[in-house]
Order: structure tokens, then C-alpha cells, then sequence
């Protein structure tokens, strides 16, 4: 036992120090109430040690529950309309949806890489397709992405997107403060860096980036050197939110205050065990519940599971706790729906 666990803890420090080798370009710019001139912050502190990750993970070994290898599409997905002008959703796998309105297609968080890592031979690897295949995405116009974890800032799927657009119609990538120089090295130059409470237009929407609970890192020396946050787009149809990576905090009350009532919001429900870890940066299905409830949201969809084992928990859990947190605070079945990969839906 003594010895599995060393080569664990010798297997993870390894991949630490390999990371060090994947850091993303740090952030410079004038210090705010969340960067210090080296970091950024949140509100409530949510930061972890690097020991604290080596625990982690050692122990990821040993609790977590099993996955399948793989798991067969659900359904056969119907190819994406190009445009709509009403609210139109289809999940396509962990944070990834596409989002039409107004006649504007929106994608948040794209990944159609099959590791969730820097590295192509290890890292959490996924256990189904994407509901839409890339081919098959309409043009896209703006690409939210809410932090620089692999699993939400995946580049070689940005490139991908970009191949398939007119040099004069990429769409814009929009993310944190930090975040361009990483888009400038990869030559995906459409994009714009925002602070929390900036704005940027994408055609008669506005979209906001807002304040979350999480951190920032791709590597072991660019921890917390770039800002993470949620979307706010506002539209004909009314607003929605996008919430990213987040953990539960007065952040939520404070966007359904200003922005709310939301015609829609997008919230994440799995990657949440161990809570002795997991609670400072991602919601649990009941937190995601309260978090529906704070941004006065008329109808919330599940993101952030089913796709990669990024924690402890099994893969059907989120949606089973999701359902008992529903009950539990009273919502309505299709309140807040978890859609299976490749579902779309009108939200009327």
C-alpha cells in the first residue's frame, strides 16, 4: 500500500512538473479589487496548495467510482438550424452548447478533443462523442470561453472552428483578461480580453463577462494569471447566463439582482467530489438548484458532466442528485433539465 501510494504521489508530482512546460502567458495590467499585479482573486478565497493537489489526485486513485469506457449516443441528433431568431439550445457535450438567438449563434466553451489534458497520451479522456459533430455547427458568431482549464479552453478545437470560416468572418472569441496572448500564439487573432462587469457587442446582443467563483491554470506556474468569469447575453428574448466553471457564492444574487430575471440560464452540475476540494470552485447539484433560484432564472439547463471523469463521483450521479435537489426545493421537472448530447430545445 506504502508503495502504491508513493508511486502515485512520484506520478502526480511528475505531472506537475510537465505542466510546468504547458503554462499559458500571464497577465499584466493595472492592479483591481481581484488582481494584485501578479493574481487575480476571488471574492471568497478559494485558493489550494500544490499538496493539496497531490492529495487529490492520489486519492482519485483509490474513491473515485467507476465510469464506462465508453457510453453510445442517446439519440440521433438533427443537424442545427443556421440561424433562429427565438432562444434556441443544443447541448453538445460537458460545457459546450450552442446557443441561437436573434438570428446570432453563440458557442460556449468548445471541446472536441478527446483528453481534457495538455498531453494527447494522459489526462481524463472522454466517454462519448460530441453530440454535433464540428462539421456540422452552423457559422458560429462569438465563442464564450470562461476560464483557461483544458476542459474549457481547448485550442486545437478553436483552430478547427476558425478553418471553417471566411478570413473575414471568424467568429470573435470572447474571454478574460489575460487570455489573448494565449489566442495571439495560435494565430486565432479575432478575440477580445474582458474584466468583469465589461461589455462587448456581437451584433444587436450584448454580452457581458461577470464575476464567478473559480481560478485559472494550465500549467504549474501560470496558476490564477488570467481571469475566469460567467456570461451575461442580452437579447430580444430576454437574458442569459452562462455560468462557466463556479462555486457557490453571493456572485449569483448579485447577477439575478442586475441582470434578472433570466429567460435562461446554463449551470453546472457534476465534477464536485470530494467537497473538501471540489466545494471552493464548482457547484453541487443542489448548489447549482440555489444558484437557479438566486439568478431568478425561469428554466436552467445542466452542463459540466457526462463527458470526462474529472472527480470522484459516478457518471449518472450529478443528474440522480440533480432530480432529489429539485424535489427538495420545489422546482418544476422541467425547471432545470440536464438534455441528453445532441438534444436541442426551443426555450419558449
Amino acid at each position: 500500500m506504502k508503495k502504491t501510494v508513493f508511486i502515485l504521489v512520484a506520478l502526480t508530482t511528475t505531472l506537475m512538473i510537465l505542466n510546468a512546460c504547458t503554462s499559458a502567458p500571464v497577465y499584466t495590467g493595472a492592479r483591481s479589487a481581484h488582481f494584485d499585479g501578479s493574481s487575480f482573486s476571488n471574492s471568497i478565497p478559494s485558493d489550494k496548495n500544490p499538496w493539496d493537489i497531490v492529495k487529490l489526485f492520489t486519492g482519485f486513485y483509490f474513491l473515485k467510482e467507476s465510469w464506462p469506457n465508453w457510453v453510445d449516443a442517446e439519440i440521433e441528433p438533427e443537424r442545427p438550424v443556421e440561424r433562429s431568431k427565438q432562444l434556441r439550445v443544443t447541448f453538445i457535450n460537458h460545457s459546450t452548447l450552442l446557443v441561437q438567438v436573434d438570428n446570432l449563434n453563440f458557442l460556449t466553451d468548445p471541446i472536441y478533443a478527446d483528453r481534457a489534458s495538455p498531453f494527447s497520451w494522459a489526462g481524463p479522456k472522454r466517454v462519448r462523442s460530441p453530440g454535433i459533430a464540428i462539421e456540422a455547427l452552423p457559422p458560429i458568431d462569438a465563442i464564450l470561453i470562461s476560464h483557461n482549464h483544458y476542459d474549457h479552453l481547448d485550442i486545437d478545437t478553436l483552430k478547427a472552428i476558425y478553418k471553417r470560416h471566411p478570413k473575414d468572418r471568424k467568429p470573435i472569441i470572447i474571454a478574460g483578461l489575460g487570455n489573448g496572448e494565449l489566442f495571439q500564439q495560435n494565430t486565432l487573432n479575432h478575440f477580445v480580453d474582458l474584466d468583469w462587469n465589461e461589455t462587448q457587442s456581437v451584433g444587436s446582443a450584448k454580452v457581458t463577462f461577470t464575476e464567478s467563483r473559480h481560478r485559472s491554470g494550465r500549467g504549474a506556474t501560470d496558476q490564477m494569471k488570467t481571469l475566469w468569469g460567467s456570461f451575461v447575453i442580452e437579447t430580444t428574448q430576454g437574458p442569459i447566463y452562462f455560468a462557466g466553471d463556479t462555486g457557490y457564492g453571493p456572485h449569483f444574487k448579485a447577477t439575478g439582482k442586475r441582470f434578472g430575471p433570466f429567460k435562461l440560464t446554463l449551470l453546472p452540475i457534476g465534477a464536485y467530489e470530494p467537497r473538501w476540494f471540489m466545494e471552493a470552485v464548482h457547484l453541487d447539484p443542489e448548489q447549482a438548484v440555489l444558484a437557479h433560484k438566486d439568478l431568478l432564472s425561469e428554466k436552467s439547463i445542466s452542463i459540466h458532466f457526462g463527458t470526462f471523469q474529472l472527480t470522484h463521483e459516478g457518471i449518472n450521479r450529478p443528474k440522480l442528485d440533480l432530480e432529489i435537489a429539485k424535489q427538495k426545493h420545489g422546482l418544476k421537472e422541467e425547471e432545470f433539465v440536464a438534455l441528453k448530447f445532441g438534444e436541442a430545445i426551443l426555450v419558449n
